[in-house]
């Protein structure tokens, strides 16, 4: 199932279309903190892809749920995930 999920703050000019898939068999946290006045944390089932709007600077960080805690398993640059169209 694809999501398209909240937008940038109004003040945010420069956005790029991102896509994530969870290629694993377990759920994943996607999360970015790192843009002011911003917040986007989404819960991501296997084989599900995440298309999301954010500023080019911005970093995915992708925590892993396999047991009864989340692992950061990974941090992209959202650059690297910009859908070309």
């Amino acid at each position: 199932m694809t999501q398209v999920l909240d937008y940038l703050p109004c003040g945010q000019k420069a956005k790029i279309l991102c896509c994530y898939t969870n290629t694993t068999r377990h759920i994943q946290i996607a999360r970015i903190s790192n843009i002011p006045h911003w917040y986007f944390e989404k819960a991501v089932l296997p084989s599900e892809r995440l298309l999301f709007e954010t500023h080019p600077d911005a970093w995915l960080e992708i925590y892993s749920s396999e047991q009864c805690s989340a692992i950061l398993a990974e941090r992209i640059l959202c650059h690297c995930l910009q859908v070309i169209v």
